[in-house]
Formats: structure tokens, C-alpha cells, sequence
């Protein structure tokens, strides 16, 4: 790679760090938080840098990764230092109690893979964990708030284990800036005092999180106020000496489980056992060749990469380059192609160690073909005509479809370091502040309800139930671009299922419509998975909504709170982009 090594520069003290972006109030959609903009399409400016970049959801967690890849540290060192601040800074979206996936770039080994850090459903798990005395799936938070819902979490097993293979900074240099930023504090900002309120009755039902994050008054801590967390520095002062054995094994499991059983109302199963138990999984890349380009990502558990790549996959015969963002015939067939990709996913995947899938088959080109001559009569494709495929399979497999669901909180971050080592990661709690319980500092997730609630339809078996051992599928989309060997792009956002459309509509803005990777984040949004069409508030639904409707389309007009962060290698430099929907920022060198 063309980029020279930084060279050292003394870290900068993260509490004189100043955050100077504008944030938004709450709303009452599920996506929670809004833009910074009435359209979400604030104005940023296209980043650039030579030897290093990273772009995180939190301004204080990209300085602080900044600071690492300045002293020669490398992208999974920077990891480390990231994830651990944004669960301090960033707690309704990911942190140590929580899981992810990492799409992971080895420059020195020229080589792409991903490790596999998703949470694990307690061994003492059923399929009917999420149905009530009568057989029928509970309501959503009534399974989500409390212990039922923590599944084993693996981020710091994640960043841990990736660390001895790839690190190049000692472990405790890399965890004592969050220590160091817990001790001291850090503001709350607008986004975070918004979430607060916007969640109040469900986070003050437990202690940990009511004393925490409110006052005596039980009123969310205000705008500028310093959150200072030291049991969070605790547990990583833990962390740094033993790993992450201060958490899988000892008082602190100890205490994670007691937490977990014990929770009025809905205690949940997680063991020491589990905690003891758990591993990451290294996997191969699912990767899908696009335009000239591939598009590579993590597979199952996660969807995301296997649909993302069939909604391209079907989009490849299509000239969407000429049609341009503004022909809502590119819509019509970006959306359609999103939907029967969606009705693949309901109906075969699921976490690939516990249920037989037609890997192969779901990205196979003669079966994306077939896929794709049902968009090209012009006609928004009828419900009916929307239905899982037949691709091919190694043996036999009778599944029904999913009904799961999966609400959006989530981070993404995307580094490159200056040996060209790239890191694209999403870790979540799931849905925001996760479980609503908390434990040495940090939230505990609730991930196990990314399950289906329900265990069979008409007597056959669903593909995401819960099953002991088994990891939740997810929507998760960390993805590096590849192109003649080399990463050209790496990219991803939280927002739950949309998170599909999200990375698609990016990947195809910044390789089909010419769009730099900033362009390409803060462009408005349209999603479309199960027939209507979400379109993001502002100039965009002006533009099209009418458009959609007259080509037969329900559309809803919302608020889309996606959180794209990404990275593009190009000519000898680097872009990048951060969501403005959001507070990230890119730094770079």
C-alpha cells in the first residue's frame, strides 16, 4: 500500500476534547432520534488523508482511535481503543455487554476474513423462551426489558482475541484511554439526553440504569452535564490486567449472572457456564461480485452480506449508472430487488452452525438471473409475486418463514491504518440501552429477542428460532469493497433491518452514480423490504413520494435514523464519510 508510517504524536487529553456538532430532539418513531437536518442530509465535507483514517459514530471515540493509529498503532489496535469508548460515550448502541461482527482487511497477508462476536442464546434456552402461557409470542419490550433477553455477549472477546493475533500496541495502553475518559467524564450530549427521555419508563424500571443516567428527580441528565462512570472504569482497570477473563470468569460473571436471574418480572437464563463457554468464530467472507467490484461481508449469522448481495446481485443486468438517483424507475427496481431479497431471508437464514442454508445457492448467478427477470416488465411486483425462490441446495430442507423482529440501535465504524490493514465492525446492545440492565458500568444487551418469537408455522420449523448455543440472525452489514485484490471501501450502519437498505443504496450511490463516500452517507433515503416504501423525510419525499405512489408503491414518509460511517481507498488517498444523522466524525492523517 502507498501510505507511510505516522509518526508518533503525544495523545491529546480526551476531556479537552470539545464536541461542536448540533444535535436533534427526540421522536416517537422507533428509528428514535432525528436528523441533524429537517431533510437528514446536514452538510459535511468530504474527508481526505494519506496515511490514516477512521470514522466512528462519536467524536470522542474517533480522536481517541485517532491518537492510537498516530503512535504507529494499528486498525484492530484502534478497535480496541474505539469500541471501549463508544460504550462509555455511546451506551444505547454498543459496549462490552453486547456483541458484533468484524470484516477484517491483513495487509501483510494480503488477505480478507471476519471473526464472528455475536451473542449466544444460554444453554438452559427453549424455542418457546418468547411465547407467553398460552403458546403466543410476548409483545416486544415485554420480552426485551429484564433478563430474558441477554444472550452472551462476545465484543471483548471480539476485540481481545483479534488483538493477540493482530495488535501491535500492548492491551492495557489501548484500554486506559476509556479508563481514563470514565473517570473523568464526558458531556451528554443532545442525542444521548434525547434517547434518555425518549426511554425513561423503561430505563428507570432497574436500578443500575435509573442511578445512572437520572437524577433524584428521576429526570434525564441534562445537555453539557459531566457523566463521570466508575464502576466503568473498574471493570476496565480488570480488563486491562486480565483480559477477558475479568468478565467471562469470576465476581464479575458472577455478578452479570445474578443480575440476569434475578430481574423483577422477567428473569432471564444466562449461566457461568455460558460465560465461560463462549468463543468467536472466525468464517469466510461472503463476497458478491458487482459492476467491477466485490462486495464483501460477513455471512451467517448475519444476512446482511447474503441479502445485500442478492439485492446487487439482481441489480447487475440493470443500467442504473444511466438511470441516476432521480429516475424512480432506479427505486422500482432497487426496491423490488430489496423485497425478494427480503423474502429469501425470511425464509432460509439463520445462524448457519445450527440450520442447514443454501449458502451457495442464494448468491448463485444463473439463480440471481432468474430473480431479476421478474423486475424487468416495468410493474411494481404484485404481493403474491413476492415470495422466497428455489435456489439450489446441497440436500433437502423444509423451513417457513420468519417473522422476527429487529428494531434499530447498533454502531459502525470503519478504520484504515497505515499499512493499509482495514477494519469494518458493527457491534450493538440491539435495541437501544439493550436490556435496560446494567452491570459494572456497562449494559447488558437484548439480543436473544433478534429471534424469531415463534418456534414453527403450520406444523414447520422456523430457520431463526431460538435453539441453546445458537446465535440470533442479524442484519448487521460490516463490508469492505474489494476491487483486482485490493480493498477499496469499507463501510456499514446500525439501524436494524434497514441496515440492508442503508449499506445497498450507499454501495451503489458511490459505484453506480459516481458519489464520493460522503455524498454517497448523507444522501436521503428510500428502503423497501416488505412492500411499502420508507422514504426519508425532506427533499427526497417531496421528489419521489408521488412518484412511488403513481407506480402503485404504499409509502411511508419517516425519519430514517441510519448511521453509516465509511472509508474509500482511492489513487494513493483516503475519503471518508460520516452520517450526518448522527454525531460521528472522521479523523485522519
Amino acid at each position: 500500500m502507498p501510505w507511510k508510517a505516522a509518526p508518533f504524536l503525544k495523545p491529546i487529553a480526551l476531556s479537552a476534547f470539545l464536541l461542536t456538532a448540533g444535535f436533534a430532539a427526540a421522536q416517537q418513531a422507533t428509528d428514535a432520534v432525528a436528523p441533524e437536518s429537517a431533510t437528514g442530509t446536514a452538510e459535511r465535507q468530504l474527508a481526505t488523508a494519506k496515511d490514516f483514517m477512521i470514522a466512528t459514530a462519536h467524536p470522542l471515540a474517533s480522536k481517541a482511535g485517532y491518537d492510537v493509529l498516530a503512535q504507529g498503532g494499528s486498525a484492530i489496535d484502534a478497535m480496541v481503543t474505539v469500541q471501549l469508548v463508544l460504550g462509555l460515550v455511546e451506551p444505547q448502541s454498543s459496549g462490552i455487554g453486547g456483541g458484533g461482527f468484524l470484516v477484517y482487511f491483513d495487509a501483510t497477508n494480503d488477505r480478507l476474513t471476519t471473526f464472528d462476536g455475536r451473542e449466544t442464546a444460554p444453554r438452559d434456552a427453549t424455542p418457546e423462551l418468547f411465547l407467553d402461557e398460552n403458546g403466543e409470542p410476548l409483545g416486544f419490550f415485554d420480552a426485551v426489558v429484564g433478563g430474558r433477553s441477554v444472550g452472551t455477549p462476545g465484543t471483548l472477546k471480539l476485540i481481545y482475541d483479534t488483538h493477540q493475533r493482530y495488535g501491535k500496541l500492548d492491551w492495557a495502553e489501548l484500554v486506559a484511554p476509556a479508563i481514563d475518559l470514565a473517570e473523568n467524564g464526558f458531556e451528554v450530549t443532545p442525542r444521548l439526553n434525547a434517547l434518555l427521555t425518549l426511554d425513561a419508563e423503561r430505563l428507570t424500571t432497574y436500578p443500575g440504569p435509573r442511578g445512572y443516567f437520572y437524577d433524584d428527580r428521576q429526570q434525564p441528565l441534562p445537555v453539557g452535564h459531566i457523566l463521570k462512570n466508575p464502576a466503568y472504569a473498574q471493570t476496565l482497570r480488570m480488563i486491562a490486567e486480565k483480559g477477558p477473563d475479568a468478565l467471562y470468569r469470576g465476581p464479575l460473571a458472577e455478578q452479570i449472572v445474578e443480575t440476569v436471574q434475578t430481574a423483577d418480572n422477567n428473569p432471564g437464563l444466562l449461566s457461568l457456564e455460558d460465560l465461560a463457554a463462549y468463543r468467536i468464530v472466525e468464517r469466510e467472507p461472503v463476497c458478491m461480485s458487482y459492476r467491477t467490484h466485490d462486495v464483501c461481508g460477513m455471512g451467517p449469522p448475519s444476512s446482511g452480506a447474503l441479502t445485500i448481495g442478492q439485492i446487487l446481485g439482481m441489480l447487475e443486468p440493470f443500467d442504473l449508472a444511466s438511470l441516476g438517483p432521480d429516475d424512480p424507475e432506479s427505486w422500482r427496481l432497487i426496491g423490488d430487488a430489496s423485497r425478494l431479497a427480503f423474502a429469501d431471508r425470511g425464509r432460509y437464514m439463520a445462524d448457519i452452525d445450527f440450520v442447514p442454508m443454501p449458502l451457495k445457492g442464494l448468491l448463485d448467478r444463473a439463480y440471481l438471473d432468474e430473480r431479476a427477470r421478474l423486475l424487468e416488465s416495468g410493474a411494481v411486483l404484485a404481493p403474491d409475486e413476492v415470495a422466497p425462490g428455489e435456489p439450489h441446495w446441497d440436500h433437502a430442507q423444509l423451513l417457513a418463514d420468519d417473522e422476527s423482529l429487529e428494531l434499530p440501535s447498533t454502531t459502525h465504524f470503519s478504520i484504515v491504518d497505515a499499512e493499509g490493514n482495514v477494519v469494518s465492525i458493527t457491534s450493538t446492545v440491539e435495541n437501544y440501552f439493550g436490556a435496560r440492565l446494567m452491570v459494572g458500568g456497562f449494559i447488558l444487551n437484548n439480543e436473544l429477542t433478534d429471534f424469531s418469537f415463534r418456534t414453527h408455522r403450520d406444523g414447520v420449523p422456523i430457520a431463526n428460532r431460538v435453539e441453546p448455543g445458537k446465535r440470533p440472525r442479524s442484519s448487521m452489514a460490516p463490508t469492505i469493497v474489494m476491487k483486482d485484490g485490493e480493498p477499496v471501501m469499507a463501510i456499514g450502519s446500525p439501524g436494524g433491518s434497514r441496515i440492508i437498505g442503508y449499506v445497498a443504496q450507499a454501495l451503489i450511490a458511490q459505484i453506480d452514480w459516481g458519489m464520493d463516500v460522503q455524498q454517497a452517507i448523507a444522501m436521503p433515503h428510500a428502503v423497501n423490504r416488505f412492500g411499502a416504501f420508507d422514504v426519508e423525510e425532506g427533499a427526497l419525499a417531496d421528489n419521489l413520494s408521488e412518484k412511488l405512489t403513481g407506480m402503485g408503491y404504499e409509502v411511508k414518509i419517516r425519519e430514517l435514523n441510519s448511521g453509516l460511517h465509511g472509508v474509500v481507498i482511492r489513487d494513493g488517498l483516503l475519503e471518508g464519510g460520516a452520517d450526518p444523522r448522527r454525531e460521528g466524525l472522521v479523523l485522519g492523517q
